[in-house]
């Protein structure tokens, strides 16, 4: 009977290309930063300048009268009609959508 031997030369020598590799990872050390590499591109830092408190008006019992007194007003807003609601009232307000509602409905007229 024979018996089977296995070389164990191979396991324990290792690869040339990675064991030079890592020597030279190792080996590599980077050059230091000159000491004034940080000048143009670090701003130097400064404060903002501190905001100003709001001023109340010398008169704002009659200021604030005055608003009181006054009646709001409405702005008008133009409506632009687009094509799908050509002939509609958009934008007249509720009273004429309710007159649009309550409209008759004219039937279409059936092809034959």
């Amino acid at each position: 009977r024979s018996a089977r031997t296995f070389s164990t030369t191979s396991v324990a020598r290792k690869d040339l290309v990675q064991e030079l590799y890592v020597k030279e990872l190792k080996a590599y050390k980077p050059p230091p930063p000159p000491k004034d590499a940080h000048v143009g591109v670090v701003k130097a830092f400064s404060l903002p300048a501190v905001p100003k408190p709001p001023t109340l008006p010398a008169d704002l019992a009659a200021e604030l009268n005055a608003y009181d007194a006054a009646e709001p007003t409405k702005d008008e807003v133009e409506v632009k009609s687009s094509s799908a609601h050509a002939g509609e009232d958009v934008g007249k307000g509720a009273e004429a959508f309710l007159g649009f509602l309550e409209a008759d409905v004219k039937p279409a007229e059936a092809h034959h």
